[in-house]
């Protein structure tokens, strides 16, 4: 059996764009409507992809704006990003994508593991940005794109499953895309 490999992600966005849902959704399989905003907390999940193991260490990083000086400490030892922006709001839009450029800025790199996420994909009525407008934005980036909403944990499994992919894919163990994933 393969040692499981360690990877840490930092999951980023503007406030209240469900980075937390996402990530406890994932981690306990369970949706989690009001969260502190203010903190940043840490999860740990073993999951296994393609036949291996990985044991996660996700940054649920308190919610971010274009003026938020962007921590060194979510640059460091980081292997992937998760991005986050409520399909709902233009403002979250935005503040993804200036996040990205720091990210870049900081890590020194012209691309870096990530998946941008559309969150929020459930509210219908309220959806501003369209998921071309995401795909488009993410193609830009290099990275990977998926809507998702907090509420399913299929989605919330998904989006982590593709950071992994995205995270062996810039190691050079492109696996091919159709093995299941299998979340313990």
């Amino acid at each position: 059996m393969p040692q499981p490999k360690y990877r840490k992600i930092a999951v980023l966005g503007y406030r209240s764009v469900g980075k937390s849902s996402l990530t406890i959704q994932f981690v306990e399989g369970q949706f989690v409507d009001s969260y502190d905003p203010t903190i940043e907390n840490t999860f740990n999940k073993m999951v296994s992809v393609n036949g291996q193991d990985f044991n996660l260490q996700l940054v649920d990083t308190a919610g971010q704006d274009e003026y938020s000086i962007f921590p060194q400490s979510h640059s460091m030892d980081i292997h992937g990003y998760v991005l986050v922006y409520s399909v709902t709001s233009m403002k979250s839009f935005e503040v993804v994508q200036v996040l990205h450029d720091k990210l870049l800025d900081m890590v020194g790199k012209i691309q870096v593991p990530t998946v941008l996420v559309g969150n929020k994909k459930d509210l219908h009525m309220e959806r501003v940005i369209k998921p071309e407008e995401g795909k488009k934005l993410a193609d830009s980036w290099g990275a990977a794109f998926m809507e998702s909403s907090a509420k399913e944990n299929e989605t919330a499994v998904e989006v982590f499953k593709r950071i992994i992919l995205e995270m062996e894919k810039a190691d050079g163990n492109a696996a091919p895309e159709e093995k299941k994933c299998a979340v313990m």
